[in-house]
């Protein structure tokens, strides 16, 4: 699986790559049958969804006879940490602060996430300080 991040993916291409990252490889009809049921999208929209997903080489398949198995080509990170730059360039002009600050006052964080975020914050002051 890359690391390569593919073309922003839509919240329909996310449900379609959840089901792969979870379950997959898989053909097309088990895709189908995985995805939530208040989704009511029709078999032919998760062959279409498949099919950019291919195109944007977020997913690749194998030819087993007849059926196609399909399975993510990125990695969950990668493709999580793009959608996350894309809100950030969307929202952010100036300062990510107030943003970032906003994310984990909604966030419902447990304990071991929070020190990880500690952790990870006291490495980038870090590094910031070797970088001066």
């Amino acid at each position: 699986m890359s690391n390569l991040e593919p073309a922003g993916l839509s919240p329909a291409e996310w449900e379609v790559m959840k089901v792969l990252w979870d379950s997959g490889p898989l053909a097309a009809r088990d895709v189908f049958a995985l995805l939530p049921n208040e989704r009511q999208w029709a078999y032919k929209t998760v062959k279409t969804l498949l099919s950019r997903l291919v195109a944007k080489d977020a997913v690749h398949y194998d030819q087993v006879g007849n059926s196609y198995l399909y399975r993510a080509a990125i990695a969950r990170d990668a493709a999580t940490r793009q959608e996350v730059r894309g809100v950030m360039d969307r929202l952010v002009t100036e300062a990510s602060s107030p943003l970032i600050a906003h994310f984990i006052e909604e966030a419902d964080l447990s304990d071991d996430e929070i020190r990880k975020l500690k952790r990870q914050l006291d490495q980038k002051r870090r590094d910031k300080r070797g970088q001066s």
